[in-house]
């Protein structure tokens, strides 16, 4: 009887032995093959010495700027403004606006009012 079981055992049981071939056929690939010979023959389209000449603008210096002059008559210039009043700055009568308090009567009230103390609050029992 253990020699049925052995025999049907092993029909039974398929054996489990590499099936794919790796020969140096079978591991070409062909799509690589095909992209390198394409990369090889490729040859780009020689360019024209002066095509970047159009998109690039020539370069020419701004012109220096000029000295500036200082007056002939640099004498009476300066007498002239020694001669003259200086002008002190008038205070502009500052009108409140409609419905503004006049004085630092708000001012005050409203620091007294930052001053106080908050009120406590309620605690619940």
């Amino acid at each position: 009887m253990s020699s049925i079981l052995r025999f049907t055992a092993q029909r039974a049981a398929p054996s489990f032995s590499r099936s794919i071939s790796l020969s140096a056929v079978a591991r070409k690939d062909l799509i690589q093959d095909l992209y390198v010979s394409q990369l090889k023959a490729y040859k780009p389209s020689p360019q024209a010495k002066d095509a970047a000449a159009s998109s690039v603008r020539s370069y020419t210096a701004p012109t220096p700027p000029k000295a500036p002059a200082l007056p002939t008559d640099l004498a009476s210039e300066l007498a002239k403004f020694d001669a003259e009043e200086p002008v002190i700055g008038q205070k502009a009568e500052s009108k409140p606006a409609a419905g503004a308090e006049t004085g630092g009567d708000g001012v005050q009230e409203y620091l007294s009012f930052l001053e106080q103390d908050l009120p406590k609050a309620d605690k619940h029992h």
